[in-house]
């Protein structure tokens, strides 16, 4: 029972090494393919022109393609850190940077929501790690096997390799993730913290909009002898709801993405969802769920929602009441954004990303993301 999956290691530690199905993406759909030869393309930004900024992550680049596939690198990140979810507004860029999510020690932390303009001028606007290390917003959320579950169970989910404990409230971890922005503020989803954050931009002084609720799974026979705690068969465990994406809806409202913590593989079946959240109250709601490894998502100008389904080998549409349909099936997408009646995606996204499990010293990774422009008018 794995705690969760904070992002800068869930590639480099999960989500790599499981096989993403080959999906060949839907011959009656017309996209054009943007830019190829990406590295984890799991962010996107697009300004005017539909000039587009993609992160990628590992290599912690932030790189400008324009509509023309002319491209070039405007910021790169210390070795080891990443630079994450993006925004443009006119002639800057905000985007975030972390490295490691503190690789499990509190005072390790560095996570940051930054600016830089055309002139190439990087302004530090927000640390995140110094709130985490303040507020830890999640500290009094209980995660993990419910209050009930016997000892025989306790016993032998403590007892797994690398295992959390079985029950545990939230840590002091943080790994900003994606943003939003809306007027003088931006909105962030921490991976770490398992919360949306508000940023004024102004003062860089943050606050916490709303922690997500657990995700709670009941194990089933075969889910815990798989686990391999056979005798916590018929309880239910708590997993974190890890944010990976915030949008503004035309409502107002936000749209959260979750992938759960634990296995991302279908092996526990589609446990993702997306959230809405009152930005004013912090009410958060699940608004869709049983999506597989929801990872990104996009509001269109009628209020429909665009879903990259990361492991699902599909982007899947959401009407405003939340029915679903099937908008492209295409491997490994990750992020997806609408602009002029266009949708943006990055696809192919770990095609090429360097795999842990592989032995040192051989053939170097050759990288296979790709960013694509489908249009939807």
């Amino acid at each position: 029972m794995k705690r969760k999956l904070t992002f800068i290691t869930c590639v480099a530690a999960g989500l790599v090494v499981q096989a993403a199905p080959a999906f060949a993406s839907d011959p009656h759909q017309d996209y054009e393919v943007m830019a190829t030869g990406l590295l984890s393309p799991l962010h996107l930004a697009v300004g005017d022109g539909e000039s587009v900024k993609v992160s990628q992550d590992f290599s912690g680049m932030l790189t400008q393609v324009e509509h023309d596939g002319e491209r070039h690198d405007v910021y790169t990140a210390k070795k080891g850190w990443e630079v994450a979810g993006a925004e443009i507004r006119g002639d800057k860029t905000y985007f975030l940077e972390s490295i490691g999510a503190g690789q499990g020690d509190p005072a390790a932390l560095h996570g940051y929501l930054k600016s830089i303009d055309a002139k190439g001028h990087v302004e530090t606007i927000a640390n995140f790690a110094d709130y985490e290390r303040k507020a830890n917003p999640d500290a009094k959320q209980h995660y993990g096997l419910e209050p009930d579950a016997s000892q025989q169970c306790l016993t032998e989910a403590g007892g797994l390799p690398d295992a959390p404990p079985p029950q545990y409230t939230g840590t002091v971890d943080s790994h900003p993730y994606a943003l939003a922005l809306w007027k003088d503020t931006a909105y962030v989803a921490d991976a770490g913290m398992n919360a949306i954050l508000k940023v004024d931009l102004e003062s860089g002084k943050i606050s916490t909009v709303a922690v997500l609720p657990p995700r709670p799974l009941t194990l089933t026979k075969k889910i815990a002898a798989t686990l391999g705690a056979p005798d916590c068969a018929g309880f239910s465990y708590a997993f974190e709801p890890v944010p990976t994406d915030v949008e503004i809806g035309t409502d107002g409202w936000l749209y959260v993405t979750s992938l759960p913590g634990g296995p991302e593989d279908p092996s526990l079946g589609a446990r993702g969802a997306v959230f809405k959240i009152n930005p004013w109250s912090g009410d958060a709601d699940v608004w869709a769920d049983h999506i597989m490894s929801p990872t990104g998502l996009a509001v269109g100008d009628d209020g429909d929602v665009y879903v990259a389904s990361l492991f699902g080998g599909e982007i899947l549409k959401f009407d405003c009441q939340g029915h679903r349909s099937q908008f492209l099936a295409v491997n490994q997408p990750a992020d997806v954004e609408f602009r002029n009646g266009d949708v943006f995606a990055t696809v192919d996204a770990l095609v090429g990303a360097p795999d842990p499990m592989a032995p040192s010293g051989g053939p170097t990774p050759q990288p296979g993301g790709r960013l694509i422009e489908v249009d939807h008018r």
